[in-house]
């Protein structure tokens, strides 16, 4: 699939050489796991030292139960996942964990059912009317209880005057089983990443509502997660693994080729099972609503961004510390800052990225304004928590229970 051979053997002699040379790499289906994938098979890992064991996980709960485990060294994760087993959210031990990089930026959606684009609600003054009129409350589905999904579906309905713990129900349902769960009217609308928004626009079972760069352009979304023990027993280990993942996501994004080139690998039965004309359209940007609209969106899907997408700011971790504490899945505010400090890797990260040439310069902090027009930039974490008009800082303990 390449056309080269990664860069210098900048860590593989000597005492840079990594300490374990076999890594367990876990995975869900969905496109953003593109740059694991490229660099565990198409020849990114080797120079390295490593040889990268992909294995794909059935829901989110059991790549996270076996991270901790051990049996995962590593995993393609959602940013909330590693934040709320760091914080023992969810009804699992706290278990110190780490953020080696982030994946990916962009690229997921709100989508709605057929049948409400049947009754009309085809926009959000619609469905706040539909919400608000009707004594049935609407089903939506994400993927995990603290993941960025139920995070932009919470943020996003609140947004436009929902309140997403009382106005409408959440479930949770893995992303592969979305379409199915839309298609046997199980839910009414659901927030996950591709190819499955896609895959239900293709199907004609119902159509996209909202995407989550339209809630906050450049948001953080994946990373690579591990164990903090992880890192600190195998720190050539972790940073070798860095750069290969940093080379494949540079990779993918040399030309649209190369995009398409990747759409392809992942459409293979191991990794996402997808057609490839539900990949690849939205793998370059290519976005089709299922009303009749089709745009070339300027937020897609990002792997790399020159590294800008990779590097783990502190202020993107924090961010979704402050919604957890926002719909009452922390009861109390955490230390923000110190959390973050502890769970993002920057030192090592930047020493990944200085080997390879890849500009790590910036700030430990960013600042993003959201669809309301609030602004984050992580200098107030618990004030920000608290300004918003709809959130449950009181205890919430249908949430907390929920896993």
């Amino acid at each position: 699939m390449n056309d080269f051979l990664p860069g210098p053997l900048a860590w593989v002699n000597g005492s840079d050489a990594p300490e374990k040379t076999t890594v367990n790499l876990g995975f869900m289906a969905l496109s953003d796991c593109a740059s694991v994938v490229v660099a565990a098979t198409q020849g990114f890992a080797q120079p390295y030292g490593l040889s990268l064991n992909l294995k794909r996980q059935a829901s989110w709960a059991n790549l996270r139960d076996n991270l901790v485990s051990g049996e995962l060294d590593a995993a393609h994760s959602l940013y909330g996942l590693i934040y709320a087993v760091h914080l023992g959210i969810g009804g699992v031990a706290a278990n110190d964990m780490a953020v080696l990089m982030g994946l990916n930026q962009n690229g997921q959606s709100i989508n709605l059912s057929h049948g409400l684009q049947g009754a009309g609600v085809t926009g959000p003054e619609a469905l706040h009317r539909r919400v608000h009129q009707s004594r049935a409350k609407l089903t939506f589905a994400q993927t995990f209880p603290t993941g960025t999904h139920a995070m932009w579906l919470y943020y996003w309905l609140a947004s436009q005057g929902i309140d997403p713990l009382h106005d409408v129900k959440s479930v949770v349902v893995p992303p592969p089983q979305m379409v199915a769960h839309l298609q046997a009217g199980r839910i009414d609308g659901f927030c996950v990443g591709e190819p499955w928004s896609a895959s239900a626009v293709r199907q004609g079972l119902g159509f996209t509502l909202a995407t989550s760069q339209s809630i906050w352009p450049d948001h953080p979304e994946k990373v690579l997660g591990c164990t903090r023990a992880f890192v600190e027993q195998y720190p050539n280990t972790a940073r070798a693994l860095v750069m290969a993942i940093l080379e494949a996501s540079r990779f993918i994004e040399q030309s649209p080729q190369n995009r398409r080139s990747t759409a392809q690998l992942l459409s293979a039965p191991q990794y996402l099972d997808a057609p490839l004309e539900c990949i690849a359209p939205r793998l370059s940007g290519e976005y089709t609503d299922g009303l009749g609209n089709s745009w070339q969106d300027p937020h897609a899907v990002r792997f790399h961004g020159a590294g800008a997408v990779n590097l783990p700011y502190l202020s993107d971790g924090m961010w979704f510390m402050t919604q957890f504490r926002r719909w009452g899945l922390l009861r109390d505010d955490p230390d923000y800052l110190a959390v973050a400090t502890q769970v993002q890797q920057l030192a090592l990260y930047r020493q990944a990225a200085q080997a390879l040439g890849i500009d790590a310069t910036q700030g430990d902090m960013r600042s993003s304004q959201l669809i309301d027009g609030i602004t984050w930039n992580g200098s107030d974490p618990a004030g920000y928590a608290r300004g918003f008009k709809l959130h449950a800082l009181s205890d919430s303990p249908a949430l907390l229970a929920r896993r």
